[in-house]
């Protein structure tokens, strides 16, 4: 199956196409990775996805399933991303799969129980997440955007998996069990959504929805001037 995986959560965001399952059902083969550059992900999604497909002799009508990263991350990128692939399901009438990032960290720091997922929110913030995890499978306990100092009290006593080396250091500082992670790479991202789609792990184009945490600007600013 053709799987065409987007991340448009971070600074920088990635279109990917990838054949999973072809000769064996748990294999994933990434095809070819196009880098869009950050801020401008409007004027690039669509075409890159189109020069991917175009260069490796495939059409819209190929692609069997897409993977998206939702969040959490930039809230216009995510915003765009999403859009782009609400449209091309809807109208391929293709099955999407959601990645959460947060949760991906968890996954892959091969903790089993308890573990906090953590990644830089900015801000002087913290994306947070508290799953228990059994397997490669993960039940969320929580996840929100909150300060640096109440990441320290509400992770404690639990093994922390983080992207980021400041939140490692500090987590360390309080005497918790620490696994760096890699922000997840394509390859990662493509796995993990091959797995979702073959667990039947799906949503429908209306059904999509980006993981935010935090509200936009806009909103932040309509608030604070009521």
């Amino acid at each position: 199956m053709l799987l065409l995986i987007t991340d448009t959560s971070g600074k920088d965001g990635t279109v990917t196409l990838a054949r999973a399952g072809e000769l064996d059902p748990h294999d994933v083969e990434v095809v070819e990775v196009a880098p869009l550059v950050g801020g401008t992900f409007s004027a690039q999604l669509v075409p890159q996805i189109a020069a991917l497909l175009s260069k490796h002799g495939l059409g819209k009508a190929d692609i069997g399933a897409f993977i998206v990263v939702a969040g959490p991350g930039s809230f216009t990128g995510l915003r765009v991303g999403l859009a782009a692939i609400k449209a091309l399901a809807e109208i391929l009438r293709k099955p999407i799969v959601a990645v959460p990032l947060l949760e991906l960290v968890a996954i892959a720091s091969h903790i089993q129980g308890k573990v906090v997922a953590a990644m830089d929110g900015g801000r002087g913030e913290v994306f947070f997440g508290a799953y228990e995890l059994a397997g490669e499978s993960a039940r969320m306990l929580r996840e929100e955007l909150v300060s640096r100092v109440d990441f320290l009290s509400l992770a404690r006593d639990s093994s922390v998996a983080t992207t980021d080396a400041a939140l490692a250091a500090a987590a360390r500082d309080h005497g918790m069990a620490v696994f760096p992670i890699e922000r997840p790479t394509v390859e990662m991202i493509a796995r993990f959504g091959w797995r979702k789609l073959r667990a039947a792990e799906t949503v429908s184009p209306e059904g999509l929805e980006a993981n935010y945490l935090r509200r936009s600007d806009a909103e932040l600013f309509v608030k604070s001037g009521s």
